[in-house]
């Protein structure tokens, strides 16, 4: 029996190449349609999760996660977990791979494959929305397209903005998110807000947005009007129109309809820019069946080291 490969994160990103992933996350795109499935166990204010997955070509993965949000007070992470990938032939184990280097390249590179067809090619200022963790992989991802471009970064608490920043020789911490906006021809919010942050009167025509940090029904990370005003897109219509409230809510008030997404990545010939003017809008709901993609690259990207 083969031993599994035992993937840890510095090891394993070392191996991986931004590009490289949004290729492979599209040619997973090509396969048969994923079959995904999610359980949840709870102690008390501690979790489980398994985000389950399993595209015929490509193989089986189950993504743990344990959330204990005591560990904060024990000086450790409150997230932990890991991925395991089966084979798609015989279903044996063929390896596992930590859970935050999957959660950092899925986060990051399914925003940037959208960002890759549907922001402008001569995009020269890219602004960040939130400087938590996912802010600086937005950063090495939105470099390795847009390698001329710069970078804003802005934060409710402008301390950690400019902490972040200072890391970077080409990214400058902002106070005027407005004016920042105006400004950027990509915004990539990643922030766990529940009111919108981002107002869509001041987005430039051309502009691209990328909105990741929404996850749950009561979360809203940009307004109405910014999706009046855009074309919109997202990774994936099952685990995006009836579960976060980024899409749920306004197509519950009647403000956008379901027929007003243009497309989902199984639809990605469908993911073009019409015109230099026109916003575009890209909601990065995330799934299963996209951890499983990223896994199996980064076990590939391992092997061929």
């Amino acid at each position: 029996m083969t031993t599994p490969e035992i993937i840890p994160f510095a090891e394993g990103d070392a191996q991986l190449d931004w590009i490289g992933l949004t290729d492979a996350i599209a040619a997973g795109h090509d396969l048969p349609k994923a079959e995904i499935a999610d359980s949840f166990l709870y102690r008390g204010g501690d979790t489980l999760l398994n985000r389950a997955a399993w595209i015929d070509g490509l193989g089986l993965a189950i993504k743990s996660a344990t959330i204990f949000p005591g560990n904060a007070s024990l000086g450790k992470p409150a997230v932990n977990g890991g991925v395991t990938l089966y084979s798609d032939r015989d279903g044996t184990l063929e390896a596992i791979v930590d859970f935050h280097l999957v959660t950092k390249w899925k986060t990051a590179g399914d925003s940037l494959l959208a960002a890759r067809r549907l922001a402008r090619a001569d995009s020269e200022v890219i602004l960040i929305v939130g400087a938590g963790t996912v802010a600086r992989s937005l950063i090495e991802a939105y470099g390795a397209a847009f390698p001329d471009a710069r970078f804003l970064i802005w934060n409710r608490t402008g301390g950690t903005a400019r902490n972040l920043a200072e890391g970077f020789d080409h990214v400058t911490a902002v106070d005027d998110l407005a004016e920042a906006v105006g400004q950027a021809d990509i915004v990539a919010c990643a922030t766990m807000s529940t009111e919108p942050v981002l107002r869509g009167d001041w987005l430039r025509p051309g502009t691209h947005v990328d909105l990741i940090g929404a996850y749950r029904p009561d979360m809203r990370e940009a307004d109405d009007t910014a999706l009046t005003r855009a074309r919109v897109f997202v990774d994936s219509l099952d685990t995006t129109v009836g579960h976060i409230g980024e899409i749920k809510d306004p197509i519950a008030r009647g403000v956008i309809s379901e027929a007003d997404i243009v497309a989902d990545y199984y639809d990605l010939g469908a993911f073009t820019r019409q015109s230099v003017d026109e916003i575009t809008l890209f909601k990065n709901g995330g799934g299963a069946h996209l951890d499983l993609m990223v896994s199996r690259y980064i076990l590939e990207r391992w092997n061929a080291r």
